[in-house]
């Protein structure tokens, strides 16, 4: 049991980051990036070791990231009782106060559970029962992540609860308040962005840009403008000892770090009014307004730059938009609009429709493994050398 009166933000434990399936090792890049050293890398996450102040770094600065969890207590669990006196025995009083509001989440594998809101209600009793004990009062509790948020992993015999350091998921920037339809997910539109040969500072051309979350996310990772600073609430914030002016002075860093990057065109365009004016919207929220030049035009009459760079492209793919059939004459107009027009280029094609994908008519030189929401997706690049452009092509 911990003895001190008040939950230490600079004690080290376990730290498990989880992102979307395939999106680890982008996540594993960025952790490495910021001074971090990985201890296990694993098919939806990564694990460190690290304080909550660590957290509050990792919080800010991730892209790829789902939730930073910190582990507060790892225990033997052989069914609901178990988990209930092992989690009473927590001191709870040292992280809450009795005015706050806390949140419960989990992740069960037992063959006593056939439901994660049993065991979220198992969690917040023993949380308000300890609290009651201890300070004869309870906080509030709700689904809602208004307040501290905790997290329970519970396979078989082995049980741990963390402080859900996030609270929202991290894979939301904060920008997006117009989704439009069907948006690709912020931190899959980050990975995707990182996954490519792009030298963020060449040319970036998005046509087809939809709500312009891949056009944004190039923009900010170019300009090294952190999702952090567009986000105001963190389930850290709500944990006793929590030290606001390390938090500011995390804030102030990530102002400080943006950089300018002199010629750097970033083009996205899109054949409805609609998703221009969305896209303008979000990517004023994101502070990138003045980085992109938008336009509503058919994806063919986009301006590709001679200078080559990157060109990028999210089509419909039959699974929630539009009908296959229609969608064989675009990924062919696709393939002849790099072929044609982007020589110079390393062209990405991000599909969840392989069958489709053939109608491009190129031969891919990478396929990259994704997942958006549960669709088996790949990045699909190609080399788009041709003339006096040509160049050896590069070993992957």
């Amino acid at each position: 049991m911990v003895s001190c009166s008040m939950f230490s933000f600079s004690s080290t434990s376990k730290i498990i980051i989880t992102c979307s399936k395939r999106l680890a090792p982008y996540l594993e890049q960025e952790v490495t990036e910021l001074g971090f050293t990985p201890e296990r890398t694993f098919i939806t996450g990564v694990e460190l070791k690290g304080t909550v102040n660590d957290c509050i770094k990792l919080n800010l600065n991730l892209r790829c990231a789902s939730q930073v969890l910190y582990s507060l207590k790892q225990f033997r669990c052989n069914g609901p009782d178990d988990l209930y006196d092992e989690l009473i025995r927590y001191p709870w009083e040292n992280l809450l106060t009795p005015e706050g509001y806390f949140s419960v989440t989990s992740n069960a594998t037992h063959f006593t559970v056939n439901n994660d809101m049993f065991v979220n209600v198992k969690v917040k009793d023993a949380i308000a029962d300890r609290m009651r004990r201890e300070t004869m009062k309870r906080p509030n509790s709700g689904s809602e992540f208004l307040g501290a948020v905790f997290h329970l992993y519970w396979k078989d015999e082995q049980a741990e609860i963390f402080l859900d350091t996030s609270g929202e998921t991290l894979a939301k920037h904060g920008y997006r308040k117009i989704p439009g339809k069907a948006p690709m997910l912020e931190a899959l539109a980050a990975s995707t962005v990182m996954a490519t040969k792009w030298d963020r500072k060449s040319v970036f051309v998005n046509p087809m840009c939809g709500s312009g979350t891949v056009a944004i996310e190039a923009a900010m990772i170019a300009t090294n403008r952190r999702p952090g600073l567009n986000r105001k609430n963190y389930s850290f914030m709500h944990v006793t000892g929590y030290d606001a002016a390390f938090y500011e002075s995390e804030l102030k860093t990530l102002h400080t770090q943006i950089v300018e990057v002199p010629g750097m065109r970033i083009i996205a365009t899109d054949i409805s009014d609609d998703a221009i004016k969305v896209s303008k919207v979000n990517a004023g929220i994101a502070g990138v307004e003045s980085m992109i030049e938008f336009k509503r035009c058919d994806f063919e009459e986009t301006t590709v730059p001679e200078t080559g760079g990157i060109v990028y492209f999210n089509p419909e793919y039959g699974e929630r938009l539009g009908e296959v059939s229609a969608l064989e004459k675009t990924y062919a107009r696709m393939g002849d609009f790099m072929k044609k027009k982007c020589q110079g280029y390393h062209g990405y094609i991000f599909t969840g429709n392989l069958d489709l994908a053939k109608k491009i008519g190129l031969k891919a030189s990478r396929r990259i493994e994704f997942y958006t929401s549960k669709i088996d997706c790949r990045l699909l690049e190609y080399e788009l050398y041709g003339g006096s452009r040509r160049e050896p092509k590069k070993e992957d």
